[in-house]
């Protein structure tokens, strides 16, 4: 997404680097993986949702929305997720299922290490005709950790 300022009271601010993409909603965790041999794999229906994540964010490169400079600035900055599930009734799913194979989705598709993200919102509303899933990713530029150690060998 375009960089956009805001004046507000004299003072500009610089919206951070982010990425907004509706999806559809991520399987549940028991329709995500399966047991094959005595191994677990994804499931068909996983692998399914992960190619539309890829393919999103491949639509949203075409239109511009995700620059190269864009996808380096997530890669090397500390990431926020925010998940705005819709689903269609209100207790039939957990709300935290979909966020491992949504977070891997994203972040894979965008050749980003999970393991970046350092902040993560969800929240649960009620959508019976359209349910879908609703992110953002953003870069955090000034995260900092608590307290850092230094290990001594």
């Amino acid at each position: 997404m375009r960089e956009q300022t805001h004046d507000w009271g004299g003072v500009v601010y610089t919206s951070p680097p982010r990425i907004c993409l509706t999806l559809p909603l991520p399987p549940s965790i028991n329709e995500q993986y399966a047991t094959v041999n005595g191994h677990r794999v994804s499931t068909q229906v996983a692998r399914g949702f992960k190619r539309t994540v890829r393919s999103v964010l491949r639509q949203l490169e075409r239109q511009g929305q995700i620059s190269q400079a864009l996808g380096k600035q997530f890669q090397q900055s500390h990431l926020a997720l925010l998940l705005d599930c819709y689903f269609t009734t209100p207790l039939r799913r957990d709300l935290d299922g979909g966020l491992k194979i949504t977070q891997d989705a994203i972040c894979e598709g965008l050749g980003i290490n999970d393991n970046r993200v350092v902040d993560i919102h969800l929240m649960k509303h009620i959508d019976p005709l359209h349910p879908h899933l609703y992110v953002e990713l953003e870069a955090i530029d000034d995260w900092q950790f608590d307290k850092e150690y230094v290990l001594l060998s």
